[in-house]
């Protein structure tokens, strides 16, 4: 199933998450049958809301899909991070893994995963055939299909993977996957003048400011 949030502009995507969870327990989602109950929902965890099944135990294990770009990669950060500070609180939920989407074979989100210490479950290829699908809300891994031993392999390391304790990484360590030319740390940021913040002349008045000599 998956979860959403009100009308744009119209209230918080994270009391929706919240408003489902709720709805699921008044209907016994603890006491139904399934095997498996996969809840996929877009947001990332500095929201309260869209941390409550972590915060709350309402899960077993997060699975989180990111691609090779610092801000998808940023988020799922952020969900490890959310995880460890929940398990020190008491909390039981771990990290299964992650899915690389739309993977390009650059191997950033490889690396983060090798970094946080939490398996690649899936690397979804960035192929034209698959993104084509998606957009028409076509099943992309069809049984006998050209994709259904990806997403079969996929289904299963889900159901294997345990939860796991991620390390996450700081802002350092996670600019440090990206090469220089690609987040700019070599760059020596030059700061604006008055004129540059006011968009206009700025006129050099004396100052007020009282300067006491050093004894």
């Amino acid at each position: 199933m998956e979860r959403g949030g009100p009308e744009v502009g119209r209230g918080c995507g994270g009391r929706g998450i919240i408003h489902g969870f709720e709805l699921l327990e008044k209907f016994g989602f603890h006491e139904w049958g399934f095997d498996y109950v996969l809840l996929d929902f877009l947001g990332d965890v500095v929201c309260g809301g869209f941390g409550l099944p972590i915060a709350r135990d309402m899960c077993q294990k997060v699975i989180v899909v990111g691609a090779n770009d610092l801000q998808s990669l940023y988020v799922a950060n952020n969900v490890c991070s959310a995880v460890e500070y929940f398990r020190k609180l008491g909390g039981n939920v771990g990290v299964a893994g992650m899915v690389v989407n739309k993977d390009d074979g650059t191997g950033e989100a490889a690396a983060f995963a090798k970094a946080v210490g939490i398996p690649v479950l899936s690397s979804i290829p960035a192929d034209d055939d698959i993104r084509r699908k998606s957009a028409n809300y076509e099943i992309v891994g069809i049984p006998g299909g050209r994709w259904a031993p990806l997403f079969e392999e996929l289904a299963q390391n889900v159901a294997d993977a345990p939860p796991v304790h991620p390390t996450p990484l700081t802002q350092d360590g996670l600019l440090s996957l990206f090469s220089s030319e690609e987040n700019s740390r070599n760059v020596v940021l030059q700061p604006a003048s008055q004129a540059d913040m006011r968009g206009k002349p700025v006129a050099v008045r004396p100052s007020l400011e009282v300067v006491y000599d050093d004894a």
